[in-house]
């Protein structure tokens, strides 16, 4: 019942995840995901089989922090009012989302309403933590996370030219450092470091 708990979770965070990316990229003039049909809360048009669904169990049968991603919304940078500035704004528009539910689902649990070891207290805590997991993980500068659209954003142009080559790579630069234990070296001291402060107790 956790895991079901906990990919539930993750769908609603990776959907509210790419769904701000495509919102935030239209208040800048790109509507690109709504004329795709991925302006939507609708998860079968979010489910990426990889990320969704092959990536959260592998990490679950592992006893892992469950981590995964939908289908990444389309937008057409060259299509915001102004490119390198707004494509800061939707990198950062995802990760937001995720802080900002995390928040508020730690917030319910503080209160003191929930039900101690109640199925909508495990929801809630792992709705906190794998927001919290997914908002720290898509801030890496790694092609295409949303990091790196932050820094393109940042980098003078023809820097920026050079860095963002290195999406073709990203991919396998990720699984790497994922195999060699480097991310969650550096992701789960500062997911434990914010779950203390928004939960009152690490989550390892």
């Amino acid at each position: 019942m956790n895991l079901v708990l906990a990919l539930i979770a993750l769908g609603i965070s990776v959907i509210m995840h790419e769904y701000m990316h495509g919102w935030t990229a239209e208040k800048f003039g790109d509507s690109t995901a709504r004329i795709a049909g991925r302006l939507t809360f609708n998860p079968l048009a979010h489910i990426d089989p990889l990320g969704s669904i092959l990536l959260p169990l592998l990490l679950a049968w592992q006893h892992l922090p469950i981590l995964g991603w939908a289908k990444p919304v389309p937008v057409n940078f060259n299509a915001l009012r102004n490119p390198k500035r707004d494509m800061i704004w939707v990198g950062l528009a995802g990760p937001a989302i995720n802080m900002v539910i995390a928040i508020i689902g730690s917030l319910i649990l503080r209160t003191g309403i929930v039900n101690p070891s109640s199925l909508l207290e495990t929801f809630l805590m792992n709705l906190v933590v794998i927001n919290l997991v997914l908002g720290i993980f898509n801030l890496i500068p790694i092609p295409p996370l949303d990091g790196s659209r932050v820094v393109m954003g940042i980098l003078p142009d023809r820097i920026s030219y050079e860095y963002a080559k290195l999406e073709r790579f990203g991919f396998f630069i990720i699984i790497i450092l994922l195999y060699m234990g480097v991310l969650s070296n550096f992701l789960m001291p500062i997911v434990n470091w914010l779950t203390t402060i928004f939960l009152g107790h690490s989550y390892m």
